[in-house]
């Protein structure tokens, strides 16, 4: 019952992390304009992301424009649209192998198998959540050192997005649920173990000379 409850819980949170990681993904503010210095007056705001870059202007009109050409990408933002983009996939992979290594479910003909594929589950999406910190964590530091670069204009600078935000929030919900679809799996593994069974055969009992008891009057 309470490996039950774990992949329940597990699942739950995997599957918001996952949530995250597409939000995180298309949501096109991985960077924004820093107001900083004469830069302080808002005109217009400046938002980045891995697909498209978005100006938004004082009036409340808003024009996106698409990236003509990855390679004219910085390197931080080509690799972190390549890791978002697998651990998407890995996601996929990952609620596909919970579901079928779910107790509740009938996926596989063998039950034996079920705590094998949940931890592969689970590896799939501690593996999701990494790849996600990487890429947003990569991002975050190149955003502070173009900050503190004192060859960079004002108006050059950028400042955190909230989709690093989702992007933080949704590797952690991923490698939490990840760790618990495992602790399930080998909760649910002793369970399933057959204690072994030694039946004794009754042992017939016998006088010291071959006789049996009812033998003696």
């Amino acid at each position: 019952m309470a490996s039950a409850g774990l992949e329940i819980l597990g699942m739950i949170l995997t599957v918001a992390g996952w949530l995250g990681v597409m939000v995180a993904c298309c949501l096109p503010m991985w960077r924004v304009a820093a107001y900083i210095g004469q830069n302080i007056v808002i005109t217009q705001i400046v938002w980045e992301g891995l697909w498209m870059s978005c100006v938004v202007q004082s009036t409340g009109q808003m024009h996106c424009r698409v990236y003509d050409s990855m390679l004219g990408l910085p390197d931080d933002l080509q690799a972190a649209r390549a890791l978002t983009v697998v651990s998407t996939l890995l996601g996929v992979v990952g609620i596909a192998l919970a579901v079928a290594g779910a107790k509740c479910t009938n996926c596989t003909s063998d039950a034996a198998n079920k705590p094998r594929i949940m931890l592969g589950a689970g590896v799939t999406f501690i593996t999701c959540g990494l790849l996600l910190l990487v890429a947003v964590c990569w991002t975050a530091n190149g955003i502070i050192l173009d900050f503190h670069n004192p060859l960079l204009e004002e108006t050059q600078k950028r400042e955190f997005g909230n989709s690093l935000y989702f992007g933080w929030g949704a590797s952690c919900l991923l490698i939490l649920g990840g760790a618990i679809l495992s602790c399930s799996c080998s909760s649910k593994s002793q369970n399933n173990a057959v204690p072994t069974r030694v039946d004794y055969s009754g042992v017939k009992s016998m006088s010291v000379n071959g006789y049996d008891r009812r033998d003696y009057v």
